[in-house]
């Protein structure tokens, strides 16, 4: 199943998942305007292909200590095998850093980092 095979039955599916994973399966099926097993398998359906590719909890930052997000603009000074994995292996020691993106330009790398202020 690709994004072109889904339906607009699909899609709302995906909208309210989007939405609230937690959400049972009658209200979604009420929603989308189904009955519970066809709705079911679908969203089983769209599990099997990848098109879900898992349910999350979205956490309130603050609530939990971190409440400030800062990104980090890293410019490598080499791009050798061996300075990658010396990278990779010190940015897994700081459990603050939460996502590394590789970009193009001036940058090499942008870091999320989820920490609980500025100090």
């Amino acid at each position: 199943m690709s994004k072109t095979d889904l339906d607009r039955i699909d899609r709302k599916i995906l909208h309210e998942l989007m939405r609230d994973a937690t959400i049972p399966v009658a209200q979604l099926a009420e929603r989308v305007g189904l009955s519970q097993t066809p709705c079911w398998k679908r969203v089983q359906k769209l599990e099997a292909t990848g098109i879900i590719t898992g349910r999350v909890a979205i956490v309130d930052p603050a609530r939990i200590g971190l409440g400030l997000t800062v990104f980090v603009e890293i410019e490598a000074p080499d791009h050798s095998r061996e300075w990658r994995a010396e990278f990779r292996a010190a940015i897994a020691e700081f459990p603050e850093i939460i996502e590394v993106h590789r970009m193009a330009g001036d940058v090499d790398y942008l870091l999320k980092v989820a920490v609980a202020d500025m100090a």
